[in-house]
Formats: structure tokens, sequence, C-alpha cells
């Protein structure tokens, strides 16, 4: 039987795939679209981790999501520091959920306050990738828009609390393996995590029609 880390990952692959091939995100990060594209995704990250992380302190003595609710993950303050270098001190009026994103943080909120399981997915889809996938964006930003190394602009994606990542993602999916849930839980949170996979998905398409290159 293999542990419920590795099922996980293995189950949510393709929609992984799906959602980091996306024609926005290579656009983006193949340097083809402007400083404008990299602001307003980052504007849609904001909605999803206050989700995530307005949630947290009620679920942080349950006995499944708990564990997962660690203080050196929690991002929002680090998106708005970006938000406001990108957009300025006004940037709360300016920022705007796309119905994708809109629908991916309600999912996130309605997890949080009803299920646990489902908010551990969603936990983990989100902040695994950026410990992972996430520094390649930081360095593509870094160096196509010249944004200071680690800096404003970037500060979303470095995790100064965290000082080795691999062994911070070792011990995470160590909690994975032992997160309290049957077997029929455990298929449930996996479903959640490709849901959570497809919320993505939809949020790059739509990201996608509104920065379309122009042949």
């Amino acid at each position: 039987m293999d542990a419920f880390s590795t099922v996980i990952r293995v189950a949510s692959h393709e929609q992984h795939t799906e959602a980091e091939t996306s024609t926005f995100m290579s656009d983006m990060l193949g340097g083809r679209l402007g400083v404008d594209a990299y602001t307003r995704y980052t504007e849609q990250l904001w909605f999803v981790y206050r989700a995530l992380e307005e949630a947290a302190e009620s679920l942080k003595d349950d006995p499944v999501a708990g564990p997962f609710i660690r203080p050196e993950l929690m991002r929002v303050a680090e998106i708005e520091r970006d938000l406001a270098h990108l957009l300025g001190p006004a940037w709360r009026e300016q920022v705007v959920a796309l119905p994708s994103t809109e629908a991916y943080a309600a999912r996130v909120a309605q997890c949080a306050a009803e299920w646990p399981g489902g908010y551990v997915a969603h936990h983990y889809t989100r902040y695994l990738g950026d410990l992972s996938g996430g520094q390649i964006i930081r360095d593509k930003a870094e160096r196509t828009w010249g944004f200071e190394r680690k800096g404003d602009g970037v500060r979303f994606y470095v995790f100064a609390d965290i000082s080795n990542p691999a062994a911070f993602k070792r011990t995470y999916r160590e909690l994975l393996d032992a997160i309290a849930a049957d077997d029929l839980e455990k298929q449930r949170i996996i479903d959640e995590c490709k849901r959570a996979f497809d919320f993505n998905g939809a949020v790059f398409r739509e990201l996608g029609e509104e920065f379309r290159l122009t042949a």
C-alpha cells in the first residue's frame, strides 16, 4: 500500500501538469507578457490565500487540518507587500477577482467551514506547489521584470522562515501520511485535490483570455 502522500501526488499529476502548462503560464514564464499580467495573476492569488488563511485560526486545533496550519507558510502579508509594490498604496481599491477566482476562494472557504479534509486538499495543492514550482516563477519574474532578488514584487515566493524547503516538504508529506482519515475520506481528499487543480486551471484560462497574445 503506497503512502497517502504518494497516492495524492500521483492521482493529481494530470491536472497538475495541465495547470502548469497552461497558455497563460507558458506565455508569462516565457517573457511574452508584460508585468501587468504578472500583477493580475498576483491579485488572484491574494483572494485565494485570504480564504485559506482567514480560516487558519479556527482550524488550528482541528484533529485533521490542525497539524497543517504552520505560521511559516502564511503568504497573505507577503502578497500584500507585493501588490503594494506593483499597484501602489491604494492597491486594495484596484484588485478584482476573476469569476473563476471567486469560485475557487468560495470553495476554499466552504471546505474550511464544513470539511477539514477538503481544506487540507486545498492547503496541500497551494503551499506545496509554491514551495516547489513557485521558485521557477520567482526566478523568471526577477529576470523578466527586474525585481530585486527575493525583494518587493516576488516576496510571495520567498519563504523566509523555511530554511530547508526539502526537509519541510518531507515533514509535510509525513503529516499527510499520518492524516486522521479513513480510506473513504482519503479518496474524497484526493478528489478535492483534483478539483483544486481544476480551479487553478480555470483561473489560468481566464487570465489567458485577458492576456491573449495577438499573432
